[in-house]
């Protein structure tokens, strides 16, 4: 018999009390309330990782209600948002984690004829990214379109030799994504950690780095652990999602992300991790299962 039940019969308040007594005394103890649980406000985390999730992967739910489930979850910034979505994370004490600059994944900065308006829309964006409290912004490499990787290289270089110095400016970091051109992004350029590294060396900025999808690169090149020790310095942002597959980071796949976030906290990251898989299930409860699993 349920309390509510209890209180709407009709058994006389004579005959209750006594019932009531003996049914507290057979109840088993009420477990206590998990605080990382609670609903009066964001759950607790460990504080040796920022979470974040990219806001795509959910795009059947509106941004302001990801922020709010988010937020409430524990995470402290949503990846990849566009110029008018920026401040929205803000309502909910959250960042624009990383931001979409003007490049896409096919046409980006190895390519010179993009390298002019890529320029004109940093020195409009970036000042505007800023104001939001965006500290990372995106540009990717592009495809090859049979561009030798060695002139990829010489064009990347080129364009952000012109940009880093607006991003500087503005206390930004511009961000590369390694990508699977196996898979995915088929002919994109930026596809392995050897390439990304020796752009960084090139440039040879501290506000530029790569952004290391560990679902992509092991599809590329695995070995996920020993390359994150080994180049960890050139790594501003991370992201995941289960392989095969690109869902849910669970025991279905072949990574292992409580080892990869210890080692991220081993090698003292402090930047931010973001959950960029498809859901295949209840996508809240996959999300919240994913950064209790990464919170080391």
């Amino acid at each position: 018999m349920q309390r509510r039940d209890f209180l709407a019969s009709s058994v006389t308040a004579a005959t209750a009390l006594p019932l009531v007594a003996a049914l507290a005394s057979a109840a088993p103890p009420v477990p206590a309330v998990d605080p990382s649980r609670a609903t009066s406000g964001p759950t607790p985390r460990k504080g040796n990782i920022r979470h974040s999730v990219s806001a795509w992967c959910f795009s059947g739910m509106p941004l302001e209600k990801l922020c709010s489930e988010a937020s409430m979850m524990g995470f402290s910034g949503i990846d990849l948002l566009s110029e008018n979505e920026w401040e929205t994370p803000r309502k909910y004490g959250m960042v624009c984690s990383i931001a979409n600059g003007p490049t896409t994944i096919s046409q980006g900065l190895n390519r010179v004829e993009n390298h002019d308006r890529v320029e004109a829309e940093c020195h409009r964006l970036l000042p505007l990214a800023a104001k939001s409290g965006v500290t990372e912004f995106m540009l990717f490499s592009g495809n090859r379109f049979d561009m030798s990787d060695e002139q990829g290289l010489t064009n990347c270089a080129k364009a952000l030799e012109r940009v880093l110095p607006i991003a500087k400016a503005n206390g930004v970091t511009i961000v590369m994504e390694l990508l699977n051109s196996r898979v995915d992004h088929t002919d994109y350029m930026c596809d392995k950690t050897p390439w990304g590294v020796e752009l960084c060396k090139r440039v040879g900025a501290d506000n530029f780095r790569l952004l290391y999808d560990i679902y992509h690169m092991q599809i590329m090149e695995g070995d996920v652990i020993r390359t994150i020790r080994n180049n960890h310095q050139y790594f501003s942002h991370y992201h995941t999602a289960g392989n095969p597959g690109r869902n849910e980071i669970d025991l279905t796949q072949e990574l292992n992300y409580v080892a990869i976030c210890e080692t991220l906290k081993e090698v003292g990251f402090k930047g931010f991790l973001g959950q960029e898989f498809m859901p295949r299930r209840d996508a809240m409860t996959s999300l919240r299962e994913s950064i209790d699993l990464c919170d080391v």
